[in-house]
């Protein structure tokens, strides 16, 4: 990081996802080496009984009283709600005037699933469905619904960049602290499941219908996953009145374009090698110093390739722990990125190592292997997390111990 950028905080974390429903049950999940995927139960689909999902394990209805929000809105929005309740819960700050608050937040299915419950009665009735079904359905009114229920008036924005957005959330969210134009941010991201997902990943053939292992040589796809996470990101000078440590610092972040694909990244993983390397150099730290890697992992042919011949280029011969949290949440889309931000917290905060489930072989493109067991006590400082999207956009993001 350059010495004379501002330091930016990571004071409060929160996450819903198919482990748990907030950071106690997440862990939990982790230390128990339970990960999150199942039959689908919750989503009303033709691929019932036959593809494997993480989701929340939670109604709607469920939902809005978990979050404190009607029940009505998209389930992107009561998932965005709870976890970013929670964050902000979690870091201590009351919201007041005097505190220039921001909420950027990611998605990329919006009000998706009541859209396609309103379209089904539609067609069959153009006088039948309820407009509030599909009021929401674009991707910044699940931000608004969010923003209006905390009460966050002075910069709301929405992110869609596919499967980096809330990482791209976050490091703008810092930016704006380092500019001094805020001085709170919560930042992250929110996807629900949706038959439109679903159908449209199951078009590109990329999913497993086992539980899927990444950077196995036996890998045969992702499963797709639904969630939540949020970062509160606060000021230097908010910082030193809050009452609790921070958990890190956003010390580096970057986001590149490989310009290959509209659905997959270059073989040589040149986009994902830009934003590592974009990453590193902002945060001023050198590749030895990084001792674990939050892969993007999604289990994919083309993905865990890419990745893994960045990886391999940057990083050879002194690789530091790594692994794919997709192993426990299913892939959640907008969400992961900064679902793996909580994790990358949490792992500095804790010194923990997770694991890379169900890895059996290597692959034989690579010269590493990920992680399998679930590590406590780990000197753990740096922490480089990395989410790719669809379209190339690809994004690293690097968090620190703090210095306090």
């Amino acid at each position: 990081m350059n010495h004379t950028d501002p330091v930016v905080y990571i004071a409060g974390l929160g996450i819903i996802s198919a482990i748990g429903n907030n950071v106690a049950e997440t862990l939990d999940s982790f230390e128990k080496m339970l990960p999150g995927m199942q039959e689908i139960s919750m989503l009303d689909t033709i691929h019932r009984g036959e593809l494997p999902v993480a989701e929340v394990k939670l109604s709607n209805k469920e939902l809005g009283e978990f979050a404190g929000i009607s029940p009505l809105i998209p389930r992107t929005a009561l998932l965005s709600m709870a976890a970013a309740k929670e964050a902000l819960n979690d870091s201590g700050v009351e919201l007041n005037s005097s505190i220039r608050s921001g909420l950027i937040s990611a998605n990329t299915t919006g009000g998706m699933d009541l859209s396609e419950q309103f379209f089904a009665d539609f067609r069959l009735d153009p006088g039948s469905g309820h407009l509030r079904d599909i009021v929401n359905h674009e991707c910044g009114a699940v931000t608004d619904l969010v923003a209006d229920a905390l009460g966050i008036k002075d910069y709301i924005s929405t992110i869609s960049t596919a499967c980096s957005s809330s990482a791209n959330a976050i490091f703008f969210g810092a930016r704006l602290i380092r500019h001094n134009m805020l001085d709170l941010v919560i930042a992250g991201g929110s996807d629900a499941l949706t038959k439109f997902t679903i159908n449209g990943f199951n078009t590109l053939m990329i999913l497993d219908k086992e539980f899927c292992k990444p950077f196995d040589e036996n890998r045969k796809g992702l499963n797709l996953g639904e969630g939540a996470g949020y970062v509160v990101m606060v000021s230097e000078k908010l910082m030193k009145g809050l009452r609790k440590k921070p958990y890190a610092v956003l010390s580096g972040y970057a986001n590149a374009n490989d310009a290959y694909h509209q659905t997959a990244s270059s073989p040589e993983g040149t986009g994902s090698w830009l934003a590592m390397t974009g990453a590193l150099k902002r945060s001023g730290l050198n590749t030895v110093d990084i001792d674990y890697i939050n892969l993007h992992g999604t289990g994919t042919q083309n993905n865990d390739v890419a990745e893994g011949t960045a990886i391999r280029r940057l990083f050879s011969p002194e690789y530091p722990r790594m692994s794919s949290t997709k192993t426990f949440t299913g892939h959640t889309l907008g969400a992961s990125g900064s679902i793996e931000a909580v994790f990358s917290c949490l792992a500095i905060e804790k010194g923990l190592i997770y694991p890379n489930l169900r890895f059996n072989t290597p692959m034989k493109e690579l010269d590493f292997i990920p992680e399998t067991k679930y590590l406590t006590g780990q000197p753990v400082n740096h922490v480089m997390s990395n989410s790719f999207g669809f379209g190339g956009n690809c994004s690293s993001l690097i968090f620190s111990k703090p210095q306090v």
